[in-house]
């Protein structure tokens, strides 16, 4: 019986990698934004404000989830045109749900919908991604997709090469007038709704010249020969029902939710908002970076198209301090080197990530412990998220974090509260040099010091803040600081993990694996 199955196992591997390809975009039709759409409600408002800061953009930031899910609905709601929206993950939850039934009402109102997800970041279901495609507004294409559909995960074994290249970049744009970027992708944990984890994270709701670029860019992805239709892949259309199908489940699941705890929240935060007029937004210059789509075809060490060399290229050089949020941290020597000729000038380098309580990715974790004593030996001021970090009810003024379970997954970096980037590109080598990622960098010190403000005064209570010390044998060790609330300090071993999870980072940082990090 063994040997059946190996050799059942060994024909099932020759035949998917003799017959599998994926198929040809011959057939494929190219479309871009479009940009006469000033007389669209979003148009008629957004235009003659724009009009007033010529050469500027407007920010306004989405630090919590239910901001950020309402700021997404409302422009698919306002919507009159074209809705094009680009996503590494988008979840059949709550909240992707809600968004989901917002889009498909856009596209009933003629709105032209774009939709392009990462087929291995997303997992959705082929027949509902093409009961969705049916409609006759709606596109829904995959970017660099597993070719053998049956047979997923061993096609994406086999064709580890290629797909180990994934689109991280996440963007909504409505009628190429307003766009939101950054870290948030679709799902019950970026926006609040989930029980289990509260992704504390950060985007911006942007209108002016930059929305161009954010549509230029979403073009160059969707016209891309990485972007395959979902027809061309499952190689037949829907079927006549798929689309009523799924409309019927998508209104029942949303029914079902109406008188939740979570859309509660939302409904009164729409009656806050209504109240007092809405947002607001400050003015500044953008500069939009992304990665060419053709990145996943290069060598990872070919900078060509990379957002960093775009970044590089700005010669943003702060000095007196930077603040670095980044989830999922891995600088290499190089970062560390970086940093270290910033702390040599006296720039002040604060850098937040993930504690390995608080991570939700602890590969990323061990690649990222091996360079702490660097840092602190640079003098960065490091901090790790704790796990329960919670927002004040109190508090002013909101941070990037959120509500419950706390897992850090903005990606921000503030230069002398003066500037700020904002996006979807984390400081590690994947992000780097094997992923896709945009992002905007914003010349406004209003925003920058909103960033700043709403974290730093209280980093040292939802993050542990870590020192070297040497025990009594004098040898160099690191150490938690914990600050609780009454201002009691103590010091601790890496906290809140056990023995055996720290033995299994501690193996895990032994393998090398960092540049797929």
């Amino acid at each position: 019986m063994t040997t059946f199955r190996a050799t059942f196992a060994i024909f099932l591997v020759t035949l998917l990698s003799a017959c599998v390809g994926l198929p040809p975009q011959s057939t494929r039709v190219e479309s871009h934004a479009l940009y006469d759409t000033n007389t669209t409600r979003l148009g008629t408002v957004l235009v003659p404000q724009a009009q007033e800061h010529p050469g500027e953009s407007a920010f306004h930031l989405l630090s919590t989830g239910v901001d950020a899910l309402l700021a997404r609905i409302a422009l698919t709601e306002k919507a009159d045109r074209t809705l094009d929206l680009q996503y590494y993950i988008w979840h059949n939850d709550q909240t992707g749900q809600e968004l989901a039934s917002a889009v498909l009402k856009a596209a009933d109102r003629g709105v032209r919908v774009r939709v392009l997800l990462d087929d291995l970041g997303t997992g959705a279901d082929d027949e509902v991604l093409l009961a969705i495609a049916s409609h006759p507004n709606v596109q829904v294409r995959l970017f660099n997709p597993v070719a053998s559909r049956t047979f997923k995960t061993l096609g994406s074994a086999l064709e580890f090469r290629r797909v180990n290249r994934r689109m991280h970049s996440k963007a909504i744009i409505a009628d190429n007038q307003a766009a939101i970027l950054g870290g948030r992708n679709i799902g019950d944990e970026y926006f609040g709704a989930s029980n289990d984890v509260s992704f504390g994270d950060l985007d911006v709701l942007t209108f002016g010249p930059v929305v161009h670029k954010v549509s230029m860019a979403f073009d160059e992805f969707w016209n891309s020969d990485a972007a395959y239709p979902i027809e061309s892949l499952t190689g037949h259309p829907a079927s006549p029902d798929a689309l009523a199908n799924f409309r019927t489940k998508l209104s029942a699941s949303v029914a079902s939710h109406e008188n939740s705890p979570y859309v509660m929240q939302v409904k009164q935060r729409l009656a806050d908002l209504a109240a007092t007029h809405g947002v607001t937004f400050s003015w500044g210059k953008a500069t939009l970076l992304y990665d060419d789509p053709a990145k996943i075809t290069r060598s990872p060490d070919d900078p060509e198209g990379h957002l960093l060399s775009q970044f590089n290229a700005l010669s943003i050089t702060p000095d007196k301090e930077m603040l670095i949020v980044s989830p999922y941290f891995v600088p290499g020597k190089k970062g560390v080197e970086w940093i270290r000729s910033l702390t040599a000038r006296g720039v002040r380098v604060t850098i937040l990530t993930n504690s390995l309580a608080a991570t939700d990715v602890a590969a990323v974790h061990a690649g990222y412990q091996r360079y702490r004593k660097d840092l602190l030996d640079a003098g960065v001021h490091l901090y790790e998220l704790k796990p329960a970090a919670s927002e004040d009810p109190k508090a002013k003024k909101k941070s990037i974090l959120g509500s419950s379970k706390a897992s850090l997954h903005a990606k921000t970096y503030v230069f002398d509260r003066k500037s700020i980037f904002i996006g979807s590109m984390n400081l590690d080598p994947r992000s780097i040099t094997l992923n896709t990622e945009i992002g905007v960098y914003c010349q406004s010190e209003a925003i920058a010091a909103e960033v700043a403000d709403g974290l730093q005064p209280r980093l040292d209570q939802i993050a542990w803040r870590l020192e070297e010390r040497k025990d009594a044998n004098g040898r160099s060790r690191i150490v938690w600081i914990d600050t609780a609330a009454d201002g009691t300090v103590k010091e601790l071993d890496e906290p809140d993990v056990s023995t055996m999870k720290r033995i299994g980072i501690w193996f895990l940082g032994l393998l090398p694996i960092e540049s797929q990090l």
